[in-house]
């Protein structure tokens, strides 16, 4: 006696999420593990590299870390995967390239050194809501 065959059904594929959209995510997953200064620059006028920088403050590698973890969960549920991520091991400076949208997830002092927000100050903030962007 044969058994009968049941049809196999695939998930739903996931919805391609705006740059805008993966930044606001990222903006509250990181929000989630207690980042700090979220700031969100809409550079896509400025340079061909992206449409948004997120840079994010940890306070320790161990936060850096779980920030990092954070933001690359909640856009992998959205259907987004890094390109590349970089300084994973250092814990210092965790940069995360999606496309259109680079993470920079800092310790304290790294942020004060590179100083992205002053490099890119012609670009636009993205309002995230709360009191995250002035």
């Amino acid at each position: 006696m044969s058994s009968p065959t049941q049809a196999h059904t695939s998930p739903a594929p996931h919805q391609e999420i705006s740059a805008e959209q993966a930044t606001r995510i990222a903006a509250a997953a990181a929000d989630a593990k207690m980042g700090d200064d979220i700031v969100a620059l809409e550079v896509t006028e400025l340079t061909s590299i992206a449409d948004f920088f997120l840079v994010v403050t940890g306070h320790s590698s161990t936060q850096v870390d779980a920030i990092y973890q954070s933001i690359d969960a909640a856009l992998s549920q959205s259907g987004r995967e890094p390109i590349n991520i970089e300084g994973r091991g250092e814990g210092r400076w965790i940069l995360m390239d999606y496309g259109d949208l680079v993470v920079h997830v800092f310790i304290d002092e790294a942020r004060d050194f590179y100083g992205l927000e002053r490099l890119w100050g012609d670009a636009p903030r993205l309002a995230l809501g709360d009191d995250r962007t002035p």
